[in-house]
């Protein structure tokens, strides 16, 4: 499975963005998905996932109400909707997917990773 994100950009503080991240080499629609996001100096951070079907989320507490997680129609693929941006969601976000239907925000659980997106919140 190969992972590729996108949607990343610099945007004001209180502004929008939408990252998407699909999968090639084989279909995970029956895998569990997740955003993590690092800054550098810090450990990669859980911020969303959603199981296979879509039908269960969960988020980071910072982010909760802010962001929403979502997978798209062929279930092959993730968004992540980014709203009221703050400089302390600046980072390189990463999807990530494992070989079970159910999410998990540990990142040893992840069996496959993107190359990432960079997003920047200037103040």
């Amino acid at each position: 499975v190969q992972l590729q994100a996108s949607g990343g950009g610099l945007v004001q503080a209180g502004g929008s963005l939408r990252l998407y991240c699909f999968a090639t080499g084989r279909t995970v629609k029956n895998y569990a998905m997740a955003w993590f996001r690092q800054v550098p100096g810090n450990e990669r951070e859980f911020v969303a996932a959603i199981t296979d079907t879509g039908s269960r989320t969960h988020y980071l507490d910072s982010v909760n109400g802010r962001f929403t997680i979502s997978r798209g129609n062929a279930k092959n693929s993730i968004f992540l909707q980014m709203n009221n941006l703050k400089p302390e969601d600046t980072a390189h976000y990463y999807c990530a997917a494992r070989d079970w239907a159910t999410m998990t925000p540990s990142i040893t659980d992840y069996d496959y990773w993107g190359q990432g997106t960079q997003v920047t919140v200037s103040s």
